[in-house]
């Protein structure tokens, strides 16, 4: 009977050694993923702010203003703010077109070389010119 239970000791960590890899990439990639994620929250909204900038006849300096300063939290030089039509083309009625792209610095290994690292999040948002 003692000889069955010294035989079971080893177990416990050969499945450790087996499940650790694909719980810690798990969870890796639970907060790389979260990051990502709230990254394109604020890049949408500070597009929409820009946006909305933009429909109210601002100028391109005001506009790419506003878009760095509704993300203040993210670094502005890395952030590419693209306005289309150009300010001196825009007419009422037509639409105006915001992009917003910035890259995101993934730190887990495994995964910035399953996406890319750094992983380029973008958004684009549209409004009427009034």
């Amino acid at each position: 009977m003692m000889k069955l239970i010294k035989s079971c000791k080893g177990q416990a960590m050969v499945e450790l050694a087996l499940i650790l890899p694909v719980l810690l990439l798990l969870i890796f990639g639970i907060v790389e993923f979260s990051r990502v994620f709230s990254t394109q929250l604020l890049i949408t909204s500070s597009a929409r702010e820009a946006a909305r900038e933009a429909a109210v006849g601002a100028s391109d300096a005001t506009i790419v203003l506003s878009a760095e300063n509704s993300a203040s939290i993210l670094d502005s030089s890395k952030m590419t703010v693209t306005i289309s039509p150009d300010e001196s083309t825009r007419i009422r009625g037509d639409s105006v077109t915001v992009r917003i792209a910035y890259p995101v610095k993934i730190y887990a290994p495994i995964i910035s070389s399953l996406i890319g690292d750094p992983y380029t999040v973008s958004s684009e948002i549209a409004m009427r010119v009034e």
